[in-house]
């Protein structure tokens, strides 16, 4: 049974002005990432860290060791479900896309359209192609320096750890 962490992290995260993009326990580790209207600082980061691992401590959700990671998108952000893919319309992304019986397919273009089951993409090679998400195996978007940017609400790489025992 996979635990709803979002609920608690988002009340936890709104007193400090952050928002929640991503949450996700992998390999041991607690991936949070977060976003701030004007980028997320080291300050911030750190108030989150502790925010959490005081609510891990309480709560104690996870069994055994973990890790938790609190870090902010960064400039090239993964694009994992679907609110993702909706919030980098107009963006460059590059993606890995499974295919039943093929090779794995490779695109990278603007992502013109996104809804709960579907992206198309406008691939530099293929011209405009729908994938469907649940087949996507890895996504982010694309940073090129010179580009005209999109305001995003964070443009740094920025990370805070804390090992916990359980």
């Amino acid at each position: 049974m996979a635990m709803d962490f979002e609920t608690p992290l988002r009340s936890l995260l709104s007193p400090l002005g952050l928002a929640l993009y991503d949450v996700e326990l992998e390999r041991g580790t607690l991936n949070v990432v977060v976003t701030k209207e004007g980028g997320v600082d080291l300050e911030s980061l750190t108030k989150a860290n502790r925010s959490i691992s005081e609510w891990l401590d309480e709560t104690d959700p996870i069994p055994g060791r973990f890790t938790l990671d609190v870090s902010s998108p960064g400039l090239e952000r993964r694009l994992r479900v679907p609110e993702h893919f909706i919030s980098a319309i107009g963006e460059s992304v590059t993606l890995r896309e499974r295919r039943d019986g093929e090779s794995t397919r490779r695109l990278e273009g603007t992502l013109l359209e996104a809804n709960d089951t579907t992206l198309t993409i406008n691939d530099e090679q293929s011209g405009r192609v729908v994938v469907e998400i649940s087949s996507i195996e890895r996504a982010r978007t694309v940073f090129r320096w010179g580009a005209e940017a999109k305001p995003t609400p964070s443009r740094a790489k920025t990370s805070s750890s804390t090992s916990k025992k359980g």
